[in-house]
């Protein structure tokens, strides 16, 4: 099957030729200019427009002023980031989705971040951001008594990507620095304030309309668990279990703990109640030496059958070594605590742990170890200087060492562990085969007000930062397996508008929600990319004037040349450290 990206890139193949044809037989119009698959629209309307708004000249060399200064500071910031960035693609190659080339591309549908359901604010936003940016630079120029020869939009073939105004490059030339400085500037300066406008409104009487149901939100299904089995569906809402009113993912964890029947029926917010036989299935593994792979089912540990966690987590308190069976007739021994790597230098080292080895750790002290958790809590009850037995296994064979604690910032340093592996020997079991959705916790960042969530005591610029963020929470930040792409799939099944907001009705209140949330986004990014240093980004045209500035004040010969020399220099830094970031995890790995 052709993938989505390879018919992109014949389509740009396709655009760029038919172009070409058009091009040199004379049928495109004197506007209308072509490079490749990029196009460019030229106008000189709206000149008279900018000249009536720059009237207040006062007023908008100050927002120039005060634009200029956060420009620079994003400007370096930037440049810091990239160098960063390629220098960690080099000395530690990770390929993940975020480095993917096609997740370069910000087109929906193609990047796996930006869904297709959600293409028409995203590209509102982004024509937003255009026409504000180049609207500003614009302005500017007539504020300084720069001519502008034309205004346009470019186009990467059907798909706008930018906007210009090309000033008149004799007066741009014999303009004081400032007034370059200012006018490169304006144009990041009004996407950054359109982006907190939009936001503010997200975050305060948009978000505070908006709820969580009642219910758990299943985000995902564990393919061969038991809800899979019974049914339940990513987008499920689950309300109750055996009667028992289940408000959120909190209350459905507790109402299973304390539910023995194997056999439970699940009521849905929308959709048939079900009846689910509870498992136990391994839903992860460590790679290479955990007793249990993932999908293997357990049904028993030393022949007592077990089919739920609690079970399970008796069963394993009761004996340091067992026989786990599973659905598939296999039967594995092996020892049940915190699987471990010990520490080069540590306590357990130092008693003759088998340094950079695996350890699985069955009690310290005299408190049981079945899981990572348990060992995490018998660490922490010692006290640094306090000696403390600690029994476990290495391949199979039962060790103990006598450990004096260490003054350390981390329980795993103070025993000596490099890492500490989750579950129980590196496995993890559960017996209902759920993903919870964060709905409450994503409504906590965007503003709105949600119970059992940590995000209230956030601030407006915390809040913008993880915005950032959200598109792509589910591919790096620890505990979260879901992207927030705004108010779209399966996210609409778990919030309900109401007051004022949902009169209107719940669609048109997440239309609104999507609108401002990624015109927030895109607009912040459009205002970071553009300070990166390199041309033709404003950031390239910022370092230039800057240095002139600089230079300018400097007893050097050929100021020129030195200007030239650390403009070009920063730029092919940047155009390799961006290469660098988005290839060599790939190549190097």
């Amino acid at each position: 099957m052709v993938s989505a990206l390879t018919w992109v890139l014949a389509g740009i193949v396709a655009y760029t030729f038919v172009g070409m044809a058009l091009r040199a037989r004379g049928l495109l119009p004197d506007y209308i200019r072509l490079s490749g698959p990029i196009t460019t629209l030229h106008t000189g309307r709206g000149r008279a427009f900018l000249d009536r708004l720059a009237a207040r000249r006062r007023f908008w060399r100050a927002w120039g002023n005060l634009g200029l200064g956060i420009a620079l500071v994003v400007m370096v910031g930037s440049f810091l980031l990239v160098v960063v960035g390629a220098y960690s693609a080099i000395v530690d190659p990770q390929p993940t989705a975020l480095n993917e080339p096609r997740n370069v591309l910000a087109i929906p549908g193609v990047n796996d971040f930006l869904p297709l359901s959600v293409a028409p604010e995203i590209v509102t936003g982004l024509v937003l951001g255009l026409i504000v940016h180049e609207g500003g630079h614009g302005l500017l120029c007539r504020v300084e008594d720069i001519e502008i020869d034309s205004l346009g939009l470019a186009f990467f073939t059907l798909i706008p990507v930018g906007a210009f105004v090309e000033p008149d490059e004799e007066e741009l030339r014999e303009a004081s620095r400032g007034a370059q400085l200012r006018m490169f500037a304006a144009g990041v300066t009004n996407n950054f304030a359109l982006s907190l406008i939009a936001l503010a409104v997200l975050f305060g009487p948009v978000m505070g309309a908006f709820a969580v149901v009642d219910g758990a939100p299943v985000g995902g299904v564990v393919p061969g668990s038991a809800a899979d089995q019974a049914g339940i569906d990513r987008g499920d809402v689950l309300t109750e279990v055996d009667g028992q009113r289940v408000a959120s993912a909190g209350d459905l964890d507790a109402v299973l703990a304390n539910t023995s029947e194997r056999t439970i029926t699940v009521d849905r917010r929308e959709g048939d109640p079900v009846s689910v036989n509870r498992s136990l299935v391994v839903t992860s593994a460590s790679a290479d030496r955990s007793p249990l792979g993932i999908n293997a089912t357990v049904t028993a540990v030393n022949g007592t059958p077990v089919s739920t966690e609690r079970g399970f987590e008796r069963a394993a308190r009761n004996a340091t070594v067992a026989a786990l069976e599973t659905d598939g007739g296999e039967t594995v021994t092996a020892p049940l605590g915190a699987a471990v790597r010990v520490a080069e230098d540590g306590p357990l080292a130092s008693e003759d742990a088998p340094s950079g080895e695996r350890l699985v750790i069955t009690s310290v002290g005299d408190r049981r170890t079945a899981t990572a958790a348990d060992l995490t809590d018998a660490i922490a009850s010692q006290s640094p200087g306090e000696p403390v037995t600690v029994v476990g296994y290495v391949d199979g064979e039962r060790q103990r060492y006598e450990v004096t604690l260490a003054e350390a910032d981390t329980v795993g340093a103070a025993l000596g562990v490099a890492s500490i592996e989750q579950g129980t020997n590196g496995f993890v079991v559960d017996e209902f085969g759920i993903k919870d959705y964060p709905a409450g916790s994503f409504l906590e960042i965007l503003g709105g007000d949600a119970e059992g969530t940590a995000a209230g005591s956030l601030s407006f610029a915390q809040r913008v930062f993880f915005v950032l963020l959200l598109p792509f929470a589910g591919a790096g930040a620890a505990g979260i397996d879901f992207n927030f792409a705004g108010f779209t799939g399966i996210a609409t099944n778990f919030y309900e508008v109401e007051g004022v907001l949902g009169a209107f009705g719940t669609e048109p209140a997440f239309l609104v929600a999507n609108l401002l949330f990624w015109a927030g986004w895109i607009n912040l990014v459009i205002g970071q990319f553009n300070c990166v240093p390199t041309f033709p980004l404003d950031g390239g045209h910022l370092l230039r004037a800057g240095t002139e500035s600089v230079v300018s004040r400097l007893p050097l010969p050929d100021k020129r040349r030195v200007v030239t020399t650390v403009s070009v220099t920063v730029t092919l830094v940047m155009i390799g450290s961006l290469l660098g970031m988005v290839f060599l995890p790939q190549l190097l790995a």
